[in-house]
Parts: structure tokens; C-alpha cells; sequence
């Protein structure tokens, strides 16, 4: 199992403070709920603990430890199990659901039988059997999203952050999705999610709340 830790991480999109220093604990086998207002900062937190922002687009500050160690690029992070499901999904719409979850598996060098069980797994997981041949574009923003959630499921991620992935769905999706974010957390990954649901706060093992890039615990993090 793998925790996921901070140490005075900020980001500044030009002179812009997106998010202040701060530090951040996530125990593998937990769930941090980041929550705050648009435009508090909680996306740019995410991308920054995935290391996944570039030094000519953002300055980043502070350090990001996974399992203990140091990680300061995005293939760094990624090389360590850590996956981020971005709001805006980043699917391709060339692909149908089913494409868009074995593709990354293919890459990452799984073998076709365990990738196929992964994409069926992950899709069922998120309410989509049926709905896996319909392509991207053909699908509703929600759908998407769970898509994009699969997708990072069936890695099996020591380190899962997503961004806002219940803000489009039904009351039994979202429920489903929340469900499959807490089912990894028993698997003993490090869940972070940004969120503006208060439900999906209240089911965290801890609450970080920012407020313009100031962030405050409204919660003991567990230990």
C-alpha cells in the first residue's frame, strides 16, 4: 500500500496564487475530499500532486512524496502508480467506451486476456455494460465521466485522484461512482477527490477545505 503526501506544494499560474503552500496526507486506504468554491484551486491541487503541470504553464512549489519518496515530473508520478481522472475527461472521441479503457492497458503493457477481464470489470463497476461500443461523442457528459473513471480503474492505481466525478450524474450513478472510488481505497489505494458534493464530503476519511487557494482541514486526517 502506498501514501500519498505534500510538503509546502503551491501553484501559481503567472502571478496568479492558484493554491497557497500547504501540506496534505493522504494514508493508503483512505479517501480525502478536497472540497472549496470554483476557482478555490482544487483542480490545480490535483494536477500538482499528479506532477502533471508544466513549468511553462505553472510554477509549482513544494514537494510530492509517494510511498515515502520524492517524485518531481509527470512521468515520475505516473511511474509510481499514481493516475488522475481530470474533469474534462480527456477522452478521445474516436474511441468507444470499451477502446478508451483497454487502450492505456495495451500500453502499459498488460496481456489481452487480463486487459479485456480489467475493461469489463471497471465498465460494470460504473454502471456502463451495454454501453461499451458506443463511441465518446455518443455518450452524455456522465457517462463520459464514468468512462474516464473506468479507464482509471482497470489501472489499478496505488494513487487515485479525480476531479469532480460526480458532477453530472443521477443520484444512482453518482452513488455507483462513489461506491467504486471507496471499494479503491479499500483496495488500499490513496483516493483524493475534488468535489463539490456534500454527500461525497460527508463519506471522506478527511475534508480539505480551500477557499482561493487557502486551505484549511475540517477534518482530522486519519492517522
Amino acid at each position: 500500500m502506498t501514501d500519498l503526501a505534500a510538503t509546502g506544494l503551491s501553484v501559481a499560474w503567472g502571478d496568479t496564487l492558484a493554491v497557497h503552500p500547504l501540506d496534505l496526507a493522504v494514508p493508503a486506504g483512505s479517501v480525502v475530499a478536497v472540497t472549496g468554491p470554483s476557482g478555490a484551486g482544487k483542480s490545480s491541487l490535483l494536477w500538482a500532486l499528479a506532477c502533471a503541470l508544466r513549468p511553462a504553464v505553472a510554477t509549482v512549489t513544494g514537494q510530492v512524496l509517494v510511498g515515502g519518496e520524492v517524485v518531481g515530473d509527470r512521468d515520475g508520478a505516473a511511474g509510481r502508480g499514481v493516475v488522475l481522472v481530470p474533469q474534462r475527461n480527456a477522452l478521445s472521441a474516436s474511441l468507444t467506451a470499451h477502446e478508451s479503457v483497454l487502450v492505456p492497458l495495451l500500453a502499459r503493457g498488460e496481456t489481452a486476456p487480463v486487459a479485456l477481464a480489467r475493461v469489463a470489470e471497471a465498465l460494470g463497476r460504473v454502471g456502463l455494460t451495454g454501453s461499451e461500443g458506443h463511441l465518446v461523442d455518443q455518450l452524455s457528459g456522465g457517462q463520459q465521466q464514468r468512462v474516464a473513471l473506468a479507464r482509471a480503474l482497470a489501472l489499478r492505481p496505488e494513487v487515485l485522484l479525480a476531479d469532480e466525478s460526480t458532477s453530472e450524474l443521477d443520484a444512482g450513478n453518482r452513488e455507483l461512482v462513489l461506491a467504486a472510488l471507496h471499494e479503491e481505497a479499500a483496495r488500499g489505494a490513496a483516493v483524493v477527490l475534488a468535489t463539490h458534493d456534500p454527500d461525497a464530503a460527508a463519506g471522506a476519511s478527511a475534508v480539505l477545505g480551500l477557499d482561493e487557494g487557502a486551505a484549511a482541514w475540517s477534518r482530522r486526517p486519519v492517522a
